[in-house]
């Protein structure tokens, strides 16, 4: 797992354009899963973070897919959950 703080455009299936900041990336199960926060404004929940699976397709491209499967998000959303127990655990350690 890599720490990769960047932003990325992802665009619907009517053409809007929507920023995401990339605040993590999880390897569960040899997947790869990118959770993204939306950009602070009126729409912007604080506590919403977007989590999406990371594939490359036929063509070599990087491909972001929802997660469908309820297994899989509920094994994808432990992982996240674990990940910022152990981060608050050490930023509590360092206080």
């Amino acid at each position: 797992m890599e720490d990769r703080e960047n932003t990325i455009v992802l665009t619907d299936e009517d053409g809007d354009e929507y920023e995401f900041t990339v605040i993590d990336v999880l390897d569960v199960d040899d997947k790869e899963y990118l959770v993204l926060l939306p950009p602070e404004g009126e729409d912007a929940e604080v506590d919403e973070a977007v989590i999406l699976r990371l594939e490359v397709d036929e063509n070599g491209e990087e491909v972001l897919y929802d997660i469908e499967d309820d297994e899989e998000w509920d094994r994808v959303s432990q992982a996240w959950e674990e990940r910022m127990e152990q981060e608050f655990d050490e930023w509590d350690e360092e206080s």
